[in-house]
């Protein structure tokens, strides 16, 4: 079952329990700032205690849930500071620490990925060069967590345990403009996701 869930329909709908999010294998958050989990609508406009979601997730992943976080102007820190994971209890459940400040890397000449963990399930299967992202997140990987794959000097596919459960770090987009359209359209781009969703929620 995928739940797919725009920024817009997410401040209403996401669940706000870890039992509730217990019926997924994975969540991935992408382009999703933390007010938008963080502040319910109801809380936001009428002022009504609803449960922290950010909680939620952080404590479905200690519990064997899978968490995924993708790169982008709204994740991790995000344009100007704006996305605001640093602190929270999401960056707890992460195998990444995250800047408190804007974290962007713009690279519009192209930055290459390069495969350090090539016997992990979450590249195991994928062969052949990379092609250029046009930008990341500027990560710090956990003490504890395995860098699988880099972008110039930094992580960008970092991948650990928090309790029972495991979390991804991809410090790039999924789409434009940091993911180009080559990008997007090369033929190992389903087996990275597949390998990125499986590992996360303990397929592989």
């Amino acid at each position: 079952m995928v739940d797919y869930q725009p920024a817009h329909v997410a401040a209403r709908a996401f669940p706000a329990t870890p039992a509730a999010l217990s019926a997924y294998g994975c969540v991935i958050l992408s382009d999703i700032g933390a007010n938008t989990l963080l502040l319910h609508p109801d809380t936001f406009a009428r002022s009504q205690p609803l449960p922290n979601r950010l909680e939620a997730i952080r404590d479905y992943v200690r519990a064997g849930g899978g968490l995924v976080m993708v790169g982008g102007y709204l994740t991790f820190q995000g344009i100007e500071a704006k996305a605001r994971y640093h602190g929270t209890p999401v960056e707890e459940a992460l195998p990444v620490a995250i800047s408190p400040h804007d974290d962007r890397v713009e690279a519009p000449s192209g930055a290459k990925p390069r495969v350090v963990a090539a016997r992990h399930p979450i590249v195991a299967k994928m062969k052949g060069a990379w092609p250029v992202l046009l930008g990341y997140s500027r990560l710090t990987a956990k003490s504890d967590a395995e860098i699988v794959v880099d972008v110039g000097d930094d992580p960008l596919i970092v991948a650990g345990k928090f309790g029972k459960g495991r979390a991804v770090a991809f410090a790039s987009d999924c789409g434009p403009h940091w993911a180009p359209p080559k990008f997007v359209a090369w033929k190992g781009y389903a087996a990275l996701w597949q390998g990125i969703a499986g590992w996360a929620a303990g397929k592989t």
